[in-house]
């Protein structure tokens, strides 16, 4: 768990104010990876979710962190060149949780598993690839944080959809 790892506890006032909580069979969806995935990584101290009981919990940030490591998994990265990066992005998503998670916020790691830079600016993007004496891996904070806030909303949508349905056919 982000939260837990890097001793970024946040407290909740009251259950309003809880943030969303996502089960495995949800996380492997919105970051397209397996089960084991997840349970290896987890092994391996990359990324452990919360226990509830007998259920694995994942908190919003958490599920960022597994898109990202995902996609750097797709683009060849093995866990022993993500490991490094991990600390880093644990603390850029906390610092920047809130923005990412309200939409509309760019924030992009680069990376080449030797060094890594988390940067908003275009401008600034292209001078660091520029720099990159070696080939250089960009992925969008931004877009991970909207496939998260994405699936919630789409959960709720559906979730009132099936519901207005249902009432439908009664009457």
């Amino acid at each position: 768990n982000f939260s837990s790892a890097g001793n970024m506890s946040r407290a909740h006032p009251d259950e309003n104010s809880r943030p969303q909580q996502f089960g495995s069979a949800h996380v492997c969806r919105i970051a397209r990876v397996s089960p084991r995935q997840l349970q290896w990584w987890d092994e391996q101290k990359i990324l452990s979710p919360v226990q509830q009981g007998h259920r694995r919990v994942y908190l919003p940030e958490d599920v960022i962190g597994i898109i990202v490591i995902a996609g750097l998994r797709r683009k060849g990265f093995t866990l022993e060149r993500i490991r490094p990066l991990l600390r880093p992005m644990r603390r850029e998503i906390q610092r920047h949780l809130e923005e990412l998670l309200n939409g509309g916020y760019r924030l992009y790691l680069l990376t080449d598993g030797r060094t890594s830079h988390f940067e908003e600016q275009p401008a600034r993007i292209i001078e660091l690839l520029k720099s990159f004496r070696t080939p250089a891996v960009l992925i969008s904070l931004g877009d991970a944080a909207e496939c998260v806030t994405g699936f919630h909303k789409r959960a709720k949508g559906t979730a009132s959809h099936d519901r207005d349905r249902t009432q439908l056919k009664l009457f």
